[in-house]
């Protein structure tokens, strides 16, 4: 009995959460624990398992709902410090004269910083690489065609996966919203999994960014499976599921300047 009281308490919480965040309201640790009158202990527990439920993403203090599309101006503030870790050591993988596929996101938008006075061909529909590489006339730019999602500043569609399916690149370097223990690369926006199929397909190499945050991981839809992967690099070693999964599909994982054995 008691048991099931405490169930019920919890599951309360976790919608008084949920809803807080949604709307826009407090989403430290503290603030939570102040308005719903718990611990922040409690507040912390209550957000692991909302987040192993992929129904948020802690951060630093607190936590942020992946509703619908975050505004990618929003999203580029989150882990800035390890998106560039991540962003140097891929931008090293890429040889002058080669063409390269960046994703949508953040941290792809961090590796085209790095990319400026490169000689490369850059393929992209992330319009915001689009418009941090239009200036640099080193590299040749390829902006896909395709239906625009302005809050996150991508191209999506059918027309998106046909411009693909007439490319060839070396590189593809693929961002996500989490990865599974198994080694399954998710996402949590069912209209961008066909255009990142796409990229695999259209692809030579496929390098996965993603940083600590992402392990392990949640999204509601599956964009392809470790064996799909040539490597990642993230700025933490891997928990050591995810890691055996990887060894088994011979994914190479570079933690931010060094290689995990």
């Amino acid at each position: 009995m008691t048991s099931n009281v405490h169930a019920v308490l919890a599951e309360r919480r976790h919608q008084l959460i949920l809803r807080a965040l949604r709307a826009g309201g407090p989403a430290a640790v503290t603030d939570l624990s102040e308005q719903l009158g718990v611990s922040p202990a409690t507040i912390r527990r209550d957000l692991v398992k909302l987040e192993e439920d992929g129904l948020l993403t802690r951060v630093h203090g607190g936590a942020v709902v992946e509703e619908g599309d975050q505004p990618f101006a929003e999203v580029a503030e989150v882990r800035v410090t390890e998106k560039d870790a991540i962003a140097e050591r891929a931008a090293a993988m890429i040889t002058d004269g080669q063409s390269v596929l960046l994703d949508i996101g953040t941290t792809a938008y961090r590796l085209a910083r790095q990319l400026h006075g490169r000689r490369l061909t850059v393929i992209t529909s992330n319009l915001v690489v689009y418009e941090e590489l239009a200036d640099d006339e080193g590299i040749e730019l390829v902006l896909l065609g395709g239906m625009v999602r302005r809050e996150y500043r991508s191209l999506v569609g059918f027309l998106t996966e046909d411009n693909l399916r007439q490319l060839h690149a070396d590189w593809l370097f693929l961002g996500t919203s989490g990865v599974r223990p198994g080694g399954q690369v998710m996402d949590t926006t069912v209209v961008e999994v066909p255009v990142k199929r796409a990229m695999i397909k259209a692809s030579e190499k496929v390098v996965l960014l993603a940083d600590a945050a992402k392990f392990p991981g949640h999204g509601m839809a599956k964009v392809c499976g470790p064996e799909e992967l040539n490597a990642v690099v993230t700025n933490e070693p891997v928990d050591a599921a995810t890691r055996a999964s990887f060894q088994e599909a011979g994914v190479e994982v570079v933690v931010a300047g060094k290689v995990q054995a």
